[in-house]
């Protein structure tokens, strides 16, 4: 080789790049990806692994939940540690049984809605999302007269844990927000899920999931129209999961935009 040759050959894609986060035409140095690109790499998938295994700070959220005007409830899912959380799927779709009895002393009554955030997979997720895109929500949950039960955080949270919290509330809806599976280009993703009338043994058929919601990804805002054209269309039709379609774009394309709204049934 001669001191001309390059040492890092670029793709011929590099200009595709800058088109998505995708890891694509990074060039070769020799048979190997280049030193930036591979330290790049190493350092995505340890911020995905750090994700996974942080904890979620409860009374930090809560505070800030109150500051939003929500009242709050601290609650664990089965799971006793982040270890068995990783291992038994089951125990996080659960309550423990002291969570359970803290539950039942706190619910108030029939209300239309319970608000559920757990950790998940990225408690990241839930500490850099839940709060601002509630703050973005709450306005639409108010102007609709919803009652609300108190928000739920839970620790070492699957997404059925909603369904136990939402029948223990007397809730006709249940909203969770919960951390998603970190990708190596998105350890901050946090998912949302809608059931109708929850209740233990449900499963995914019967909900509706939004996903991606974090500042790279679907916008807060974007993310709110979306939900709310599912709770108003859940609330009409008494149903959520496979038979609700998110028709919310189509609507605005077709003019009805974030306004459109639907009457509630009567109680």
């Amino acid at each position: 080789m001669s001191d001309n040759d390059p040492i890092v050959f670029p793709s011929g894609w590099t200009r595709l790049r800058a088109l998505t986060p995708a890891r694509i035409a990074l060039g070769r140095a020799g048979t190997s990806l280049p030193t930036a690109p591979h330290l790049e790499f190493q350092f995505a998938h340890a911020r995905a692994r750090k994700a996974v295994h942080l904890s979620l700070d409860r009374e930090a959220l809560a505070a800030e939940l109150a500051d939003a005007g929500l009242g709050t409830l601290l609650l664990d899912s089965a799971a006793e540690s982040r270890a068995v959380y990783l291992q038994r799927p089951d125990l996080g779709r659960q309550l423990s049984a002291a969570s359970r009895e803290r539950l039942h002393d706190a619910a108030i009554g029939p209300v239309d809605l319970a608000l559920v955030v757990g950790d998940g997979l990225s408690a990241t997720a839930i500490a850099a999302n839940a709060v601002p895109f509630l703050r973005v929500l709450l306005p639409s949950v108010v102007a609709r007269r919803l009652t609300m039960a108190p928000v739920a955080i839970v620790s070492q949270a699957r997404v059925a844990v909603g369904d136990e919290i939402g029948a223990g509330f007397g809730a006709r809806m249940v909203v969770v927000l919960i951390g998603e599976r970190p990708g190596l280009s998105s350890p901050d993703s946090m998912g949302i899920y809608l059931t109708y009338a929850p209740r233990p043994g449900l499963t995914d058929e019967a909900r509706n999931c939004i996903s991606n919601v974090r500042a790279a990804g679907l916008s807060y805002p974007e993310a709110a129209h979306k939900l709310m054209f599912l709770m108003d269309e859940s609330f009409r039709r008494g149903l959520s999961g496979v038979q609700l379609k998110d028709e919310a774009e189509t609507l605005a394309l077709d003019g009805a935009g974030p306004g459109r709204n639907f009457l509630l049934p009567e109680a």
